[in-house]
């Protein structure tokens, strides 16, 4: 059982049945009143943030999420597929869950897979990503006193801020937590 102290960003816990991870916590302390903890919550299972209050003494249980090795195939409209890296088995997942993870999804990209109650629910990209550009505008030379950027389109169709000397057909590393750029790969 976690306490109100343990609610930290990345937690992930149980809500009305349903797994959901902390992304975002802060504590406050009522005059007179007991402790409380503001809360953004998302679930695991719908995709859907929802604000939550909690009060002191409340107690949660730990979310018990197994993480397996799998590679993304490809996705149409509704659905995104999926192949268990252990057992070669496919699995789809609706596209409403992976939410901007969707965007860092080329064929055959690396992903970890979690689990609740045995059954797919959502998926952790590892944080570093190797994409290739797509497309990319020239880079325009001059007025470079502070730090210039442009916007590429990477093979997936996500647009990311680069330095201006990235061109088409380079592969960059990206950061998938914020969708910032890294450096380029070789």
């Amino acid at each position: 059982m976690l306490s109100l102290t343990d609610l930290k960003v990345g937690i992930k816990i149980i809500v009305d049945g349903d797994p959901c991870v902390v992304i975002f916590s802060e504590h406050s302390k009522l005059g007179r009143g007991g402790a409380i903890m503001r809360t953004r919550l998302k679930n695991l299972i719908t995709g859907a943030t929802i604000p939550r209050t909690f009060q002191g003494s409340e107690k949660f249980n730990k979310a018990e999420l197994e993480k397996k090795s799998a590679t993304f195939l490809y996705y149409n409209g509704q659905n995104s597929y999926f192949m268990d890296n252990e057992n070669y088995e496919q699995f789809e997942l609706p596209n409403s869950h992976l939410g901007e993870s969707l965007g860092y999804l080329a064929e055959n990209s690396p992903v970890e897979i979690l689990y609740f109650q045995n059954k797919p629910i959502n998926i952790d990209l590892p944080i570093k990503m190797t994409l290739e550009v797509a497309s990319a505008p020239p880079g325009v030379k001059g007025n470079s006193a502070g730090t210039v950027t442009k916007l590429v389109t990477i093979k997936t169709g996500k647009q990311i801020a680069v330095p201006l000397f990235i061109k088409e057909g380079n592969k960059i590393i990206v950061d998938t937590r914020d969708g910032s750029y890294i450096e380029r790969a070789n």
